[in-house]
């Protein structure tokens, strides 16, 4: 009986699976492959590498602390310098002679006069000078002379005194006061001359109008009697 079955059931067994499919088209095939090949590159292309952040400034270092600056030593006082006692006396002479001729200024004649006599013949370099000034302001005939006179010792003195530079300085100041009124006295003759000329002109012309109204002011002769014989 089993042998019986055996066929049968065969039969049955290949009849339950279907039937193997048609192969693919070459076509199809090639397709296939193509697509296979694309996702497998697809698959194997590697991941972008990551961008990396932005590297941060590096912070600036703190500043080192400066150090406190060291006071500055006060100057040493300078030494006072050396006074020479000359030009100290001749300064101080300078002063009293500067503030003695503002005062001659506002002299009237008379004053002038007393201080002339009050000095008298002085010995002394400070005094000489005084009385220079004096001479200088009286507009004598014979005391700017007199005045050049008592300081010409002054300036020539040896060894120089300390006033020597001030009375030379006197002396030319004098001098050329001199001068000036040397000139405006010859200026002032010669207008005295010319005023004497001009006088005598005058004069003359004077006495020629004088014996032209003489002449007119004579009266004529009278006329001579008819038949009379000249003489």
């Amino acid at each position: 009986m089993m042998q019986a079955l055996a066929p049968a059931f065969a039969l049955n067994f290949r009849m339950s699976f279907p039937t193997d499919p048609p192969p693919p088209s070459p076509r199809a095939f090639i397709a296939g492959c193509a697509a296979a090949l694309w996702l497998a590159a697809g698959c194997t292309t590697p991941a972008p590498a990551p961008v990396p952040p932005p590297e941060q400034p590096a912070p600036a270092p703190a500043p080192a602390p400066q150090p406190a600056p060291e006071p500055t030593p006060a100057p040493a006082p300078q030494p006072a310098p050396a006074v020479d006692p000359a030009q100290t006396e001749a300064d101080t002479a300078a002063r009293r002679l500067l503030a003695f001729h503002e005062r001659l200024r506002e002299l009237s004649p008379a004053d002038l006069a007393r201080e002339v006599a009050r000095l008298g013949e002085p010995a002394e370099p400070v005094a000489r000078l005084e009385l220079a000034l004096v001479l200088a302001q009286t507009r004598q005939n014979g005391d700017l002379g007199r005045a050049l006179a008592l300081i010409e010792p002054v300036t020539k003195a040896t060894p120089p005194g300390p006033l020597q530079k001030f009375a030379r300085l006197l002396q030319a100041r004098l001098l050329e006061q001199r001068r000036l009124e040397e000139q405006l006295e010859r200026q002032n003759q010669q207008l005295r001359e010319q005023q004497r000329r001009l006088d005598q002109l005058t004069s003359q012309i004077e006495a020629l109008r004088a014996i032209e109204r003489s002449l007119t002011m004579r009266p004529a002769a009278p006329p001579a009697a008819p038949g009379a014989a000249p003489r």
